[in-house]
């Protein structure tokens, strides 16, 4: 049986992965009182296989009950009753932008703007994030991608199970993505950005990419990453971690980033794994 507990940020994308994950044959209930957990838990897995697969989201809105969140926690874990935690996470901008669209209140909105009402709301949910079994920053992900990553975490249909490997290129200037397990800086390398044909390209087109990869310092690199990569994933999986977020970084983001994220991602998905490659900051003004 899969019991996911489904919590994370405002904003973050929660209404969607419910909406997913109902689609792929789970029990979903929306806003439960954490303090119903236990009880819920009990009558599925003792329900002789009629609830299967189950997704609850607790989030904020529960106001003061969602207090209880965490000693439900501890009581589901005291009692044996599996579970997993989605933490569903966005950076602050990201979520004012969507706010702003939706025209929606924050849940914490009394008298506060609303940067102030999601900083008490990430000073509310950060303990949640340390222990969540999965974790997925939608801030850059679109709603394919987000749909993509749930399935493949949660979907018993998938016929290659194991890790899963998101692959993202960023800019250093732009900031370093939060959810990283690994970074790799591709600043040492000649920029094309001071090509003046190849500025305005991105890591994605041949011209920019056979640039990059012109030079032996690019190939010794490639060589020495993929041979890390290759080494580190199958320790990885065998420690349990079912996902892993490898960040490479250049100064923009736009050109030596995207190359060696998007070869990357191909040299891993020719090994058979199931991979997802984002290129966070390609499309940024320099």
């Amino acid at each position: 049986m899969r019991f996911i507990i489904v919590t994370g940020m405002s904003g973050a994308g929660k209404s969607e992965a419910v909406n997913l994950l109902e689609d792929i044959g789970y029990y979903c209930i929306d806003n439960m009182p954490p303090a119903f957990l236990l009880n819920f838990a009990e009558l599925c897995y003792n329900s002789f296989g009629k609830f299967d697969k189950v997704a609850i989201v607790c989030d904020i809105r529960g106001g003061e009950m969602f207090e209880h969140l965490a000693e439900s926690l501890s009581e589901l874990k005291h009692k044996g009753y599996n579970y997993e935690l989605l933490f569903l996470d966005a950076k602050d901008e990201t979520l004012i932008k969507r706010y702003k669209e939706s025209r929606r209140k924050h849940p914490l909105s009394e008298d506060d703007r609303l940067p102030e009402s999601i900083a008490k709301e990430r000073a509310k949910m950060n303990a949640f994030k340390d222990i969540a079994t999965h974790i997925i920053d939608t801030s850059f992900t679109s709603r394919k991608e987000f749909q993509d990553k749930l399935a493949s975490l949660f979907s018993d249909s998938l016929e290659n199970k194991g890790i899963i490997i998101n692959v993202i290129s960023f800019g250093f200037k732009h900031g370093i993505p939060m959810d990283s397990d690994l970074i790799f800086d591709v600043r040492f390398l000649p920029n094309p950005f001071y090509i003046p044909e190849l500025k305005q390209k991105s890591g994605l087109e041949r011209e920019v990419s056979e640039y990059v990869m012109s030079f032996s310092q690019s190939q010794d690199f490639q060589n020495k990453l993929f041979d890390m990569i290759d080494f580190l994933i199958p320790h990885y999986i065998e420690e349990g971690k079912s996902q892993i977020v490898i960040a490479i970084g250049c100064t923009g983001g736009k050109h030596r980033s995207v190359t060696f994220a998007h070869r990357l991602g191909e040299h891993l998905k020719d090994s058979n794994y199931r991979v997802f490659t984002t290129h966070r900051d390609y499309d940024k003004s320099s």
